[in-house]
């Protein structure tokens, strides 16, 4: 069974949810605030976060950071702002998903099942020229240097080595990494390869020779050796 924590400072939001995912088989734990929520975090391990992100004390941004500090458990942030500079807000400081409110029930069990997916599939070692990236643990090396990226630059790279070669649009980067119906704009992918390409040369890996730039297309990965 899978173990889910909501995050909602709405009682009866915590309850819906709770109405909805426990007959599907999850164990729902419900907390009123983010830090009771990190706090349970500290001594409890749970599969996927639901995290509202209008919360007094501290908001679901602040708590996002905060747990990302510490632990790379899933995170679908539960949201009644739309407008795209709020999303991609949350998605930047490292959510997996989004939904907005209200929301429908299949559409939310969809987008739960799709990030545990993603999480819970065991795809070992992809190795590179030196580089070594565990797409278990979410860690990437350079000649034994631990490289730290975030989870939308792991989720790049992890692309870019699984499809040497292949030239992926920006739009199908956002698809591949931040999740369906996600709507971001360019910058944001562009700002994202810049600084995976830094974090590489930076660890004395060849970035420009293999994170490459399709003008007018988007991004592929030289697979030379």
């Amino acid at each position: 069974m899978k173990n889910i924590l909501f995050v909602d400072d709405e009682p009866l939001m915590l309850d819906l949810l709770s109405l909805y995912l426990s007959p599907r088989g999850y164990n729902c734990i419900k907390k009123e605030s983010a830090l009771d929520a990190i706090s349970y975090l500290e001594s409890h391990s749970v599969d996927l976060i639901l995290l509202d992100i209008m919360m007094p004390e501290m908001d679901g941004l602040e708590a996002c950071r905060g747990i990302r500090k510490h632990w790379d458990t899933p995170i679908i942030m539960l949201t009644a702002m739309s407008e795209k500079a709020d999303i991609v807000k949350g998605l930047n400081t490292g959510a997996d998903d989004y939904i907005s409110k209200p929301f429908d029930e299949e559409e939310l069990l969809a987008r739960i099942e799709a990030v545990l997916r993603r999480r819970t599939k065991s795809k070992g070692n992809l190795s590179f020229q030196g580089l070594v990236l565990n797409q278990d643990s979410f860690q990437l090396h350079y000649k034994g240097q631990e490289i730290p990226l975030t989870p939308k630059e792991f989720g790049m790279i992890g692309l870019f080595l699984n499809n040497p070669n292949v030239v992926f649009t920006r739009e199908h980067l956002i698809t591949s990494v931040w999740g369906y119906g996600v709507s971001t704009e360019d910058r944001t992918i562009d700002s994202h390869v810049r600084n995976l390409r830094e974090k590489l040369r930076k660890a004395g890996f060849p970035a420009d020779n293999h994170l490459l730039t399709v003008w007018g297309v988007g991004y592929k990965w030289d697979g030379k050796e």
